[in-house]
C-alpha cells in the first residue's frame, strides 16, 4: 500500500478523478430530489399570494376541502410551532397570517392523492385581500414617508447599514470621476425545482428528504415551526439540481413536513418552473453611485461609494451580502482614502439572497466600470491602470485588514491581456459566428469589436466572526479483505464535486484506494452551507483532520502490536494490524477566526481568505441592431492548490457562464413587484451556442492558512466576467452601459 500523504495515489489530491455521478447524470439515470418516491405518498401544493404588497382579512377553505382526494388544507392556524423562520433573521413566515409582503408569499398548503388534485383544491381557496400600495423602489424605501413593511425592525426598512471608513474623510485628488451604475436582478435558475419528501416517523417525528445546501439550518428551522425537538427532525440530503445559493433559504421543507405529520402518510412536494421563481430568492438588484479620485499619474487617492441593494420582503442573507458588498466595493485595488456606505433594504419585491459572488459582483460592475472611465479620463490604457494600483500580499483593504498570502492580481491581468485575441471576422461568413445567429440579421455589416477587461475580489467563507466550522467522521476498516475507508459529513453536493473531492483527501492522507463517501445527513454534526466557495475549505479541512486523527490511532495500534514505534502507514500491513476492528474518529474543524467590523469604521479582520480571477472579453456587436455575440473569454485565475484540475476548470467555465448572463441576457423582469417572465421562455440563460470558447490560466499560489494551500474557487468567476463583457461592448459602442444586463435598446437609440 501507499505511504499517508501520497499526493500521487490514483484518485488523490491534485488528481482528476471520474465523478461518481458523473456518468449516471449525463445518462440521465441520477435520482434527484423531484424523483422521490413513497408507497401511500400524497402530494402537496401551495396556495400563494398574487398580490406584492395586501393585507388577508379572510381565508375560506371550505371549498377545498370538499374535493375528493384532498386529505389536508392547512393555514398559519395549523403550525404548531413558531410561524415565523429565517436564515440570518427570523422574519418570514411559515404561512402568512394577516398580511402578505410579495408575490408569491404562502398563504395555504394542501394534500392530496394526486398532484392534479393538489393543485384544483389550492385554486378553490378563497382568500380576501385588502390590496394596499407596494413599496418596490429600495431608495424610497429609505425616505422617512415610506410604509414600514417590518413595524418590529428597529431600522424601519433598513435591514443593514455598512458604513467603511478610512483614510483622510476629505482627500483631493487630480483626476475625479462619477458614475451611477444599476444591476437587474438574476435568478440562480438551477435546472432541478425545489422537491422533497417528508415521511413521518412511528416516534412521532419526521424524516425529510430534500434537495438543499444546508441541511443542519433547514433541521433548526423546520425543528421550531413543527414544535418538535431538533433530533426528532431529520434530514437526508436528495440529489440536488443545482444549487447557486437559491436552496440556503427553505422553500418547501416545512409545508412538506406540517402535511406529512397532519395526514399521517408521505407528503411529496415539486414546485414548477414558474412556481420556483417565486419559491426561491434572487440576486440583489442594486444602485450604485461612484467618485473615484486618482493622481495624473494614474494612483488611486480616493474612493467614495453609495450602494442600495434591494432586499425584497423578507432579510434572508441581505445583511451579509451587505456586508461583502461593502468590505469589497473597491474591488482588489490600493485606495488610501475609502468612503463607503452599503444599505440593504426591505420592499414589497421579490426576496433576495444569497447567490454565486453575494455582494461582490455588483460592487465589481461599478467599480470595474469606474477603472474603465477614470483610465479613459487619464489617457492611459486600462489594464496599465488596474496593474499600476493593484493590491499585493501585504496590502492593507479598507477595513484595515492585511491580506496575509498571495494575490496576483497584477499577474492575472498581464495573463489575460497577453494571450493571443481570436481572429479577426472574415469572409465567408459563417451566420452562427455573428451577432444574431442563423435569424440571418446580419453578414458582417455593422459589427464591430470590442475587448474588454475585468478583475475582481471575493471573500471564501462565512465572515464577520461566524463561527464557521464543518464536521467529518471517517472510519477506517477492513471488509472483504481488503482497507475500506467511510467518510461521513452533512455537506451538501451541489453538482460542485464535493464527494469527489471528500475521496480524494480520504485517499491522500491514508493511502487506501477504496473510499466510500456516506449520504450527507443530520445523523452527524453541521457542515455549515455549501456556500461562500468554502465547503472544499471547510469540509476538506475537516476530513483531512479526521483522516489525520485515524491515522495516529492506526500508528498507536500497529505499535502496539508490532513492540515497535511506527512512523508512517507505509510500515503497516493494514489487514493485519486492523483485523476485525475499525478505528472511527469525529472532527469538528475550523478555520482561523475572523472578527466584526465595528459598526462606525467598518474596520476589522472580517474575512479568513480572499480568491482573485481577471478576465478578458472579446466580443462582436451590431451597432445597427444592438445584437452582442461573446467571442471570446479567457480568464486567469488563483486557487491555492488545485485539489481537483478538471473540476477547477469546471468552476471557472461555469461561473464565467453565469456572469455572461448577468453581462447581456438575465433578469427577472418587474412591474410593480410582479414578476412577468417567470419562465424559461422569458427569463434567458446561457446555452450552449451563447458560451464562446475560454482560455483558462490557473495559478498555484499556496495559502499557507489553508488545507493543502487552497483557495475557494466556484465564485471569482463570476464577479470578473460581467463587467469584462461590458467592457468590450463599451468599447464597441461607445456608450456607457451604466446598468446590466446590457439590452438591445441600450446600444441602439430606439
Amino acid at each position: 500500500m501507499t505511504g499517508a500523504l501520497s499526493t500521487t495515489i490514483a484518485g488523490g489530491v491534485g488528481t482528476s478523478p471520474t465523478r461518481p455521478d458523473g456518468a449516471l447524470k449525463a445518462r440521465g439515470e441520477f435520482a434527484y430530489s423531484s424523483d422521490l418516491w413513497a408507497d401511500e405518498m400524497l402530494w402537496g401544493a401551495t396556495l400563494r399570494s398574487p398580490h406584492p404588497y395586501a393585507r388577508i382579512r379572510s381565508v375560506d377553505i371550505s371549498q377545498a376541502l370538499a374535493l375528493p382526494g384532498v386529505y389536508a388544507v392547512l393555514t398559519h392556524e395549523d403550525v404548531p410551532g413558531e410561524n415565523i423562520y429565517g436564515l440570518e433573521h427570523p422574519d418570514q413566515p411559515v404561512l402568512a397570517v394577516d398580511v402578505v409582503r410579495y408575490q408569491g408569499e404562502p398563504v395555504a398548503i394542501v394534500a392530496a392523492e394526486h398532484p392534479e388534485t393538489a393543485r384544483r383544491a389550492a385554486d378553490r381557496i378563497v382568500v380576501d385581500y385588502e390590496v394596499l400600495e407596494p413599496v418596490t423602489d429600495a431608495e424610497a424605501a429609505r425616505d422617512a414617508g415610506a410604509p414600514v413593511l417590518h413595524p418590529s425592525n428597529a431600522g424601519g426598512n433598513v435591514v443593514r447599514h455598512v458604513r467603511i471608513r478610512r483614510g483622510d474623510p476629505d482627500p483631493a485628488a487630480d483626476v475625479v470621476v462619477t458614475g451611477e451604475y444599476m444591476v437587474g436582478m438574476q435568478d440562480q435558475a438551477f435546472l432541478g425545482p425545489e422537491s422533497g419528501l417528508a415521511v413521518p416517523a412511528e416516534d412521532g417525528g419526521v424524516d425529510l428528504y430534500v434537495a438543499t445546501q444546508w441541511l443542519h439550518v433547514d433541521q433548526q428551522q423546520v425543528a421550531r415551526a413543527l414544535g418538535l425537538p431538533v433530533e426528532s427532525v431529520r434530514l437526508h440530503l436528495a440529489g440536488v439540481g443545482g444549487a447557486f445559493g437559491a436552496r440556503e433559504d427553505l422553500s418547501m421543507q416545512v409545508h412538506a413536513c406540517l402535511l406529512a405529520r397532519h395526514t399521517g402518510k408521505p407528503v411529496k412536494i415539486v414546485y414548477g418552473r414558474a412556481e420556483s421563481f417565486f419559491g426561491h430568492v434572487h440576486r440583489h438588484p442594486a444602485v450604485l453611485r461612484y467618485e473615484h479620485g486618482a493622481t495624473r499619474e494614474g494612483s488611486l487617492v480616493y474612493v467614495r461609494a453609495e450602494i442600495i441593494l434591494d432586499g425584497g420582503a423578507y432579510a434572508s442573507t441581505t445583511a451579509a451580502v451587505a456586508g461583502n458588498a461593502a468590505t469589497l466595493g473597491v474591488g482588489p485595488y490600493v485606495v488610501p482614502h475609502v468612503s463607503v456606505d452599503c444599505w440593504g433594504m426591505y420592499t414589497n419585491n421579490p426576496p433576495c439572497g444569497a447567490m454565486r459572488g453575494f455582494g461582490a459582483v455588483q460592487a465589481a460592475f461599478a467599480y470595474e466600470s469606474q477603472m474603465d472611465k477614470l483610465a479613459a479620463a487619464l489617457g492611459v490604457d486600462p489594464v496599465e491602470l488596474r496593474i499600476r494600483n493593484a493590491v499585493a500580499e501585504g496590502s492593507v483593504l479598507p477595513t484595515g485588514q492585511v491580506i496575509d498570502s498571495a494575490a496576483p492580481v497584477a499577474e492575472l491581468l498581464k495573463l489575460v491581456r497577453d494571450k493571443p485575441m481570436p481572429p479577426p471576422l472574415a469572409a465567408p461568413v459563417d451566420l452562427r459566428e455573428m451577432p444574431g445567429g442563423v435569424s440571418n440579421t446580419t453578414h458582417g455589416e455593422g459589427v464591430v469589436r470590442g475587448v474588454g477587461y475585468g478583475v475582481g475580489i471575493k471573500n471564501v467563507g462565512f465572515s464577520e466572526g461566524f463561527d464557521d466550522y464543518s464536521t467529518a467522521r471517517v472510519r477506517l476498516e477492513v471488509i472483504g479483505g481488503e482497507p475500506v475507508v467511510s467518510v461521513h459529513t452533512a455537506a451538501a453536493e451541489v453538482g460542485q464535486g464535493l464527494v469527489t473531492l471528500q475521496a480524494q483527501i480520504a485517499r491522500t492522507e491514508l493511502g487506501v484506494p477504496r473510499v466510500i463517501i456516506q449520504p450527507a445527513d443530520t445523523g452527524v454534526g453541521s457542515a455549515g452551507s455549501s456556500s461562500a466557495s468554502r465547503q472544499s475549505y471547510v469540509t476538506g479541512g475537516a476530513v483531512r483532520a479526521a483522516c489525520e486523527a485515524v491515522r495516529s490511532d492506526v500508528l498507536k495500534l500497529a505499535a502496539d502490536r508490532l513492540g515497535a514505534p511506527v512512523s508512517s502507514l507505509d510500515e503497516v500491513d493494514l489487514v493485519a494490524v486492523l483485523g476485525s476492528a475499525a478505528v472511527e474518529r469525529t472532527v469538528e474543524w475550523r478555520h482561523r477566526p475572523t472578527s466584526a467590523l465595528d459598526p462606525l469604521t467598518g474596520q476589522g479582520n472580517a474575512h479568513v481568505q480572499y480568491a482573485f480571477a481577471a478576465h478578458r472579453a472579446v466580443c462582436d456587436v451590431d451597432v445597427e441592431l444592438g445584437l452582442v455575440r461573446v467571442v471570446e473569454l479567457a480568464c486567469a485565475q488563483d486557487v491555492g492548490r488545485a485539489m481537483n484540475p478538471d473540476a477547477v476548470v469546471g468552476q471557472i467555465h461555469g461561473g464565467s457562464a453565469q456572469g455572461l448572463g448577468l453581462a447581456v441576457m438575465e433578469e427577472i423582469q418587474l412591474a410593480g413587484g410582479k414578476i412577468r417572465n417567470p419562465s424559461f421562455t422569458d427569463y434567458l440563460i446561457p446555452t450552449v451556442l451563447d458560451m464562446p470558447p475560454m482560455s483558462v490560466d490557473v495559478l498555484e499560489l499556496a495559502d499557507p492558512h489553508a488545507p493543502y494551500g487552497l483557495r475557494g474557487v466556484g465564485e471569482p468567476p463570476t464577479i470578473s466576467s460581467t463587467p469584462a463583457i461590458v467592457a468590450a461592448i463599451r468599447a464597441a459602442t461607445g456608450r456607457a452601459l451604466t446598468r446590466v444586463p446590457v439590452r438591445p435598446e441600450h446600444i441602439v437609440d430606439c
